[in-house]
């Protein structure tokens, strides 16, 4: 029997990570009470006290545009943090799964990035991501890395939750259309990770399955693209909203500016993920509508 200890237990991941991997083994669940990222000490001794045979790392500093000012708190929490538990997996030769991000690239080109690709992230919260990747394979644990992108639940803010918010107040939405990625729901997080984590236990050489794989939906969106299909669904589901699709205008990143700099290309190729695990990821637009179906519900008329 596995004993798994997942940190950030209460965030968008961590929530749908508790349901996914409840059959795999025994759970420790910590939030920031119990598994604070920034006090290391603290840290060591949880880990010790439990000694998990995996250790699943889904809590981070992900204010990207904070980042740009609390520099020294972003690091701590994305890189130095992880290479702490790093170093604590091998200590007890369990497994580190640990979540990173399409923004450790640049988001050049016009094809989605592959593993191999080479990093070159444009804001502060990209380094630090790249940072604690870094520390975890340079750690010599055994480890697997799932970046992924454009990350939203039913539980906590999201994308989709502010479109339906302006929507209900506004005639007409403004929105990035020169940005393209694929929304990434935490529930298929979670659920990949489960697959993965039972193939490990089953696998004749499962180190033979560690490294760093991509995590996305399939297909591929505008935050354009995407606030239209969540106003759109809204509206066949029943909810009263100002703005129509037709309402929701395209504009450019340089016209919307934020403090930390944005990949305009954060398409993330999953092939080796699917190959090596037997995997078929469905389509952006599939969890979206779940998502929707769970946050509408009784609010239509």
């Amino acid at each position: 029997m596995n004993d798994i200890l997942i940190l950030g237990g209460n965030g968008q991941v961590g929530w749908e990570l508790q349901r996914a991997l409840a059959p795999l083994g025994n759970l420790t669940i910590c939030d920031r009470q119990c598994g604070n990222l920034e006090d290391l000490d603290g840290l060591r001794a949880l880990v010790l006290a439990q000694r998990p045979n995996i250790i699943v790392n889904a809590a981070a500093y992900t204010a990207v545009d904070k980042a740009e000012t609390e520099i020294e708190r972003a690091r701590r929490v994305n890189s130095e943090a992880v290479g702490h538990l790093a170093s604590l997996a091998r200590e007890l030769d369990a497994w580190l799964l640990h979540y990173s991000t399409d923004y450790v690239f640049d988001g050049r080109g016009e094809r989605p990035f592959r593993e191999e690709d080479k990093p070159a992230p444009l804001n502060t919260y990209g380094h630090t991501k790249l940072a604690g990747e870094q520390a975890v394979r340079e750690s010599g644990c055994r480890h697997l890395i799932f970046r992924t992108s454009w990350v939203y639940a039913a539980r906590g803010a999201n994308f989709a939750k502010t479109m339906l918010r302006l929507a209900a107040d506004r005639e007409e939405l403004r929105i990035v259309s020169d940005q393209i990625g694929a929304p990434t729901s935490a529930e298929l997080i979670a659920d990949v990770t489960a697959q993965v984590l039972g193939q490990l236990r089953t696998h004749p050489r499962p180190n033979s399955l560690g490294g760093i794989y991509h995590l996305a939906a399939s297909g591929e969106t505008s935050w354009h693209g995407y606030a239209r299909f969540v106003i759109e669904e809204a509206a066949r589901l029943g909810l009263p909203l100002r703005t129509t699709a037709e309402r929701v205008l395209q504009i450019m990143t340089h016209e919307y500016p934020l403090p930390a700099p944005r990949p305009a290309n954060s398409r993330l190729d999953t092939t080796h993920l699917c190959s090596t695990f037997g995997l078929t990821l469905p389509d952006w637009q599939f969890h979206v509508r779940r998502m929707l179906v769970e946050l509408i519900g009784n609010k239509a008329p």
